[in-house]
Formats: C-alpha cells, sequence, structure tokens
C-alpha cells in the first residue's frame, strides 16, 4: 500500500521529528495516527523520510526518522495551462490535473473565460489553487509538489509559448494531428487547455505561430476541466512518467 505523505519545509536533520499545527491535528485527529504507525515525510522537492510514529499529542505527531532517500523527477516535465473555469468547477480542474501528474499549473484568462481574475481576485485565486494543488499532491502521494504561477493573459501566455523549452500541445476539437502520433520524446511538454467556449480562433492563430501544435485527444468533445488530466494520461502511459510506483515506506537508507 501506497505510503501516507506529509509535506514539511524541510526533512528533519536528526532522527527525530514533529507534526504540528494543521497537518498535526489531521494527523492525530482525522487520521487518528497511533504508535507504531508508518508515514512519509517530504520536502516537496524530491526528499522522502520515512519515519514511525512515537507520540501521539492533541495536535502533535512525534516521529523517529528510519530512513532516507531523493525521488527522480519523472520526464518529460508536464506544465499545463489552465484556462479558468467556472469559478466552482476550477477547483476540480486543479485536483485532477495534480492528480494526474502536472508539474506547473498556469491558470489563463482566455478570452472566453466567463470567470475573471482581477485585481485582489487574482491573488485569492492563485493562493487557492495553490492549496487544492498541495493537497491533491498529498492525495496522490507525489513526492514533488507542483507549482502554481501567477495569471497570465494570452498575450503573455504567447510569450511564454515562444521561449519554452520543449513540445507545446494545444488541445482543440479541431485539430488535425491527433495526440497518439506526438513525437513525445521531449525534455518537456506544455499542455493549453481551453475555457468552456473554446479557444478563439484568434487565439489559437497566435498560440500556432508560437510555436503550439494544434491536437485532438479523441473522438469526445471533453470539458476544460478534465481535459488536461486525460491528457496527462496519454502522456503517461506513452512515456516514463508511469513507469515508477507510489511513493512507499521504506527501512532501507
Amino acid at each position: 500500500m501506497a505510503a501516507t505523505v506529509f509535506y514539511v519545509e524541510a526533512l528533519p536533520d536528526g532522527g527525530v521529528a514533529e507534526l504540528t499545527g494543521p497537518d498535526g491535528h489531521h494527523a492525530a485527529r482525522v487520521l487518528r495516527l497511533r504508535v507504531g504507525e508508518k508515514i512519509v515525510l517530504s520536502d516537496g522537492v524530491g526528499g522522502l523520510a520515512s519515519s514511525v510514529v512515537s507520540a501521539v499529542d492533541r495536535d502533535t505527531v512525534s516521529l523517529d526518522v528510519v530512513s532516507r532517500k531523493a525521488a527522480d523527477r519523472v520526464r518529460p516535465a508536464v506544465t499545463v495551462v489552465q484556462a479558468l473555469p467556472k469559478s466552482e468547477r476550477a477547483e476540480l480542474a486543479v485536483d485532477l490535473a495534480v492528480e494526474a501528474g502536472a508539474d506547473v499549473l498556469i491558470p489563463w484568462q482566455a478570452s472566453r473565460s466567463i470567470t475573471q481574475w482581477k485585481g485582489e481576485k487574482a491573488t485569492a485565486g492563485a493562493r487557492k489553487w495553490q492549496a487544492v494543488a498541495r493537497s491533491a499532491a498529498q492525495q496522490a502521494r507525489r513526492p514533488y509538489l507542483p507549482i502554481v504561477s501567477d495569471l497570465v493573459s494570452t498575450k503573455q501566455l504567447v510569450e511564454q509559448v515562444r521561449v519554452f523549452d520543449g513540445l507545446v500541445l494545444a488541445l482543440h476539437e479541431s485539430a488535425a494531428t491527433r495526440m497518439a502520433d506526438v513525437d513525445l520524446d521531449v525534455p518537456a511538454v506544455m499542455l493549453i487547455v481551453g475555457p468552456e467556449g473554446g479557444i478563439a480562433d484568434g487565439e489559437i492563430a497566435s498560440l500556432r505561430e508560437a510555436g503550439a501544435v494544434p491536437v485532438l485527444l479523441g473522438p469526445n468533445v471533453l470539458r476544460s476541466v478534465t481535459a488536461a488530466s486525460v491528457a496527462l494520461g496519454a502522456i503517461g502511459v506513452r512515456t516514463g512518467r508511469w513507469d515508477t510506483a507510489p511513493v512507499e515506506w521504506s527501512d532501507r537508507v
């Protein structure tokens, strides 16, 4: 069974550690961890520490660290550009993309996005995405936390596409190229997902001119909130991204 993972700012230097604050409360009161149970601490950038619960207080769980290791990053790295969905669906889009393996998430203010992030709403929205991404990564037992970038306009996205060191794929229901036919032997992939109304003609033209390749996932038109996770699954089975097992507890250093 995959190990329960908790993220910490930094892995402990010595052989003991503590979970406190919200994580300590969740471990002690929600998961009801008991002495002798095994968990894995992660620093969110690949460092892992297999640990055993040594004591449980109200909101604190004490741990004995028994082994450490570093997890390799999967390749190719995948950046998901997600056009802002309707507010009630945004969390689902982020959750699914992170569980499916997105390494970077970029919120995009597309011309057809119904939701608008302006001023303080942009800051609050990014923070919400970060919280959802962290929770989804923990649920998926990921050794690396995904990065949530700042909101981009179409103009800013086009510039990012122009300088991206890798393959840029714009998911589009009218594309002539199939995802199954794309050469994925690249160091990095950027997936661009449009809003509920689709990527506007002017936007897809600008993205194509900057180097993006419009691709068709399959015969079904997917919702904006599910498209990235389906594309990530296709990339996962066609590359080495899904060759490794979930994080496991280990007593081997």
